[in-house]
């Protein structure tokens, strides 16, 4: 008995510091997202066609992550997810004070966002670990809330910063570093789990074609919306730092109610539902981005835009629904990590090249092109998503190394 109360213990504090190092996370990548553009538009002056370029060492690292989970095979998840935020805190922190050259700054940004995309596919799958059998989806959400609340923090503090305070680019990236330090910390503080032998790091499998397929949707429009959609504002619309960060900040605090609501949506209606709606809203979204300019004034598409930028900033939470639609299918539990890793790679696979070919698009026939495509691929991914078939009795399994769950 004794033993079985120190056991939720240790699994209530690993949830909690796991919490705490998710929402560090989203502050500190807060931080990033609402500078990234104005860094770059402002310290080299880019061109649209190098924009769209720069994704390729920005996002080739999400197409490695698989293949870094088997190079690290032989750290656990929870130790791999601490020198993943060694990675992003290295990487912001030296382009915020050592980027004399465009070229030496894209080696800073590889650095980076390799610590991100590992990360990144750990938020679910370390979070699965601790929810209750049918209540993932809540889970989930419960986490995406943290790191969403903590990503208002990020955001307004960049809005004070740039508007009062006279920040610089370089202190925002070193106080970014400050919290990926920190959410390393926590990611070691936690009970380490069983590493993984290398082979089972790779899993292909063809039951499930169609996660995979929806990846790569998800892929390719959430590159148009991280690329695109805020270089839009600062280009098209000549909108200051201060402008994405007070988006993201409100962004942020509608989706602390709108996040943990579509995690519990998505156990109560399923994945089917939450995917189409998701990618009918966002048709609206493309269109709304790249039309709007024609069929209004400027000072109406400047708020059609901002609309759009928070409604598909929230739109990406979606992302859970393929989660927890993968538990519900995968074969067995232990197929359910590396299988989300393997969806981080393929996605970054086409999303690397719908950045290039996004960038050559708005060179040759302007911005509003790369939207409407973006409104193409969300009319496929609707189509796409209503062939989810899931059992109505099952839910999701638990990564056959996670700890009990606990409420």
């Amino acid at each position: 008995m004794n033993t079985q109360a120190a056991n939720r213990r240790s699994v209530k504090r690993d949830l909690v510091l796991f919490s705490a190092a998710v929402a560090l996370y989203g502050f500190s990548q807060s931080i990033v997202e609402s500078t990234l553009n104005n860094f770059l538009d402002e310290t080299f002056s880019i061109t649209d066609i190098q924009r769209g370029i720069l994704e390729l060492p920005r996002e080739m690292p999400g197409f490695l992550v698989v293949f870094m989970g088997a190079l690290f095979f032989f750290l656990c998840a929870r130790r791999l997810g601490a020198l993943a935020h060694l990675f992003a805190a290295a990487g912001i922190l030296m382009m915020g004070l050592f980027s004399p050259s465009f070229p030496v700054m894209l080696v800073w940004l590889f650095i980076y966002s390799t610590g991100i995309h590992i990360f990144l596919p750990m938020i679910s799958s370390i979070g699965m670990e601790f929810a209750e059998k049918g209540k993932t989806g809540s889970r989930l959400g419960q986490l995406n809330g943290v790191m969403n609340f903590a990503a208002i923090a990020g955001s307004f503090i960049v809005f004070l910063g740039f508007r009062f305070l006279d920040f610089t680019f370089t202190l925002s990236f070193a106080l970014s570093a400050a919290g990926f330090l920190a959410a390393s910390a926590l990611m070691g503080a936690m009970k380490p789990d069983r590493p993984r032998p290398a082979m089972e790091k790779f899993i292909l499998r063809k039951e499930y074609r169609l996660f995979y397929w929806l990846n790569i949707l998800f892929g390719t429009r959430k590159q148009i919306f991280i690329t695109f959609a805020p270089w839009v504002l600062v280009t098209v619309y000549a909108q200051k730092t201060q402008t994405v960060a007070t988006l993201l900040t409100i962004g942020g605090i509608i989706g602390i109610f709108f996040k943990p609501m579509l995690g519990r949506a998505i156990d109560r209606l399923g994945e089917r539902a939450i995917l189409m709606a998701e990618a009918a809203v966002l048709v609206f979204v493309c269109a709304g981005y790249g039309l709007s300019r024609r069929f209004s004034g400027a000072d109406t598409a400047l708020y059609i835009a901002c609309a759009c930028f928070v409604i598909d900033h929230l739109l990406i939470s979606a992302s859970m629904a393929r989660a927890t639609y993968l538990g519900r299918i995968a074969l067995r539990p232990g197929d359910i990590s590396p299988t989300l890793a393997m969806g981080v790679s393929i996605d970054h696979a086409f999303s690397i090249g719908i950045a290039l070919a996004g960038g050559l698009l708005w060179h040759l026939l302007g911005y509003e092109y790369v939207f409407l495509l973006g409104a193409l691929i969300a009319l496929v991914n609707l189509a796409s998503a209503s062939r989810i078939r899931v059992p109505s009795n099952s839910a999701p399994a638990l990564p056959l190394e996670g700890p009990p769950p606990v409420t």
